[in-house]
């Protein structure tokens, strides 16, 4: 889907701003902002990997119990 539309420009405070029509806002409240040419491109922040998450959990003090291993079933081929 290439959406493209002609947005307006202003002024907040000492930065420019775009206003990001309702249909085209991005998820999230950061976003990250790149040049690449005359182009500025504006991708949303992507959230944190599963990896990321887990590492930031504390280990777990408590010891599992073990677990019977049953033998394999016979299977008839």
């Amino acid at each position: 889907m290439h959406t493209e539309r002609q947005v307006r420009l202003f002024k907040n405070g000492r930065n420019q701003a775009v206003g990001i029509p309702r249909d085209l806002e991005l998820p999230g409240h950061e976003a990250i902002l790149r040049k690449d040419g005359p182009r500025l491109i504006i991708e949303p922040v992507a959230g944190p990997t599963l990896l990321a998450v887990l590492a930031r959990l504390k280990p777990l003090e408590e010891e599992f119990p073990p677990i019977a291993r049953p033998g394999a079933e016979p299977v008839e081929l």
